[in-house]
């Protein structure tokens, strides 16, 4: 990702030059895009981009984890399932180790918000066909 700081900041920024980066390759940019109150959503040059491309940026509310149950999801996992049985020796073992579950995470494990996929399979799906939904499977 352009100006990325090796994963331990995000800013408002950076969140443009992805979106940037999907409609140059894709030639869309999503509709509605759920966030928290983080200072990677709070920007001028976020809002700018979401209001120039009617993107609609939908705040959760602070301190209302139930606003977006699919994070508050992968959160829990991502706790139980990697911060809570390892132990992170240094930056570049955390790195390995979080590296590791994410590759399991997206690869092998399929979700019930993607209808069964893994979030690879979605994601190759719409590589290969832009009209690719998971809906199709039913």
């Amino acid at each position: 990702m352009s100006g990325d700081r090796g994963g331990q900041s995000l800013k408002g920024f950076d969140v443009v030059a992805v979106m940037e980066r999907i409609k140059q390759l894709r030639g869309v940019v999503p509709k509605r895009i759920q966030v928290d109150n983080g200072s990677e959503f709070i920007s001028k040059a976020l809002d700018q981009c979401a209001y120039e491309n009617e993107v609609t940026l939908d705040f959760s509310r602070p301190g209302k984890p139930t606003d977006n149950p699919f994070i508050e999801s992968f959160n829990g996992s991502f706790r139980d399932e990697c911060l809570n049985v390892n132990w992170f020796l240094s930056l570049e073992d955390a790195k390995e180790k979080i590296e590791e579950f994410k590759h399991d995470y997206n690869g092998f494990r399929p979700h019930s918000a993607l209808c069964g996929l893994t979030p690879n399979q979605v994601l190759k799906g719409n590589l290969q066909n832009p009209t690719f939904s998971i809906l199709d499977r039913y």
